[in-house]
């Protein structure tokens, strides 16, 4: 057995029936799967045993990398050891396949697994599906709507484009180390919006700018974007705070700031 590398902020799933119940979990379209992690192998095994799927596995660490060849031989030519944050998931898994959808899967590091998500954001018009493992308050946050404290960020900008589900709550007991806190494990649908019908990069600025300072209604939140708008009377949801906003209101904002701001006399 590897030894699981705690600076990854990775817990190794043990349970086989948590195992088998992720699997069952994942749709059957798209056939290919990226598997981010797969550590021990415990997901792996049952990806490889599916001949409906075309599987790959991304490792960062090089033990793991080594390791899982040697239980399961059939791994070998499908496992990348790079890391999933840099690696360019345009090309995957070779330059004649690049445009062909994907899902993708794993028992995700908690540390960057936000950063697993805006990069599959990014990524939205190949990554059709995420299903994995989260901590279970990151979870609730992703799976929240507005109106709700955990509601933020990383759920405006997810569910912009996926449809979250939250399936089930993992213990502590299953794991490997025993992480502190409780997992549970969520399944994101991609969406029918091919676009935002704004400025994609105002839009990111605003939903973060405005949570930034969730407790200051938007009018005081959002002055280092409007600052320059000379007319603020008529932009919509100054009034409220961040967390009573849905995509939609953020979206028609985002279009009214960018409006103004393109029309200010110089």
């Amino acid at each position: 057995m590897i030894r699981p590398k705690k600076h990854l902020g990775q817990h190794f799933l043990r349970d086989e029936n948590i195992a088998c119940k992720i699997i069952a979990s994942l749709p059957p379209e798209p056939k290919l799967v990226l598997e981010i992690g797969p550590g021990t192998g415990v997901l792996s095994k049952y990806l490889l045993a599916d001949n409906t799927l075309d599987p790959w596995f991304l490792e960062l660490d090089r033990d793991a990398a080594e390791y899982l060849p040697s239980i399961l031989p059939g791994i070998r030519q499908k496992l990348i050891q790079a890391d999933f944050l840099k690696y360019p998931l345009d090309s995957f898994p070779e330059d004649s396949r690049s445009g062909e959808p994907m899902s993708i899967i794993g028992n995700f590091p908690y540390n960057i697994s936000s950063q697993i998500l805006f990069k599959a954001v990014q990524h939205r018009q190949r990554v059709q599906t995420v299903l994995g493992m989260f901590q279970k308050e990151v979870a609730e946050r992703i799976s929240e709507g507005p109106g709700n404290k955990t509601y933020g960020i990383l759920s405006v900008i997810v569910q912009a484009f996926y449809i979250p589900e939250y399936l089930f709550t993992v213990n502590e007991s299953v794991f490997n180390p025993p992480p502190k806190v409780k997992s549970a494990v969520i399944r994101l649908t991609r969406n029918s919006r091919e676009n935002l019908d704004c400025d994609e990069t105002l839009f990111f600025r605003v939903v973060k700018t405005a949570f930034n300072q969730r407790r200051k209604t938007l009018h005081n939140a959002l002055k280092p974007l409007t600052a320059d708008i000379r007319d603020e009377a008529g932009l919509p949801f100054l009034k409220d705070r961040a967390e009573r906003l849905s995509v939609e209101d953020f979206i028609l904002l985002t279009r009214e700031i960018s409006y103004r701001r393109s029309n200010i006399s110089i």
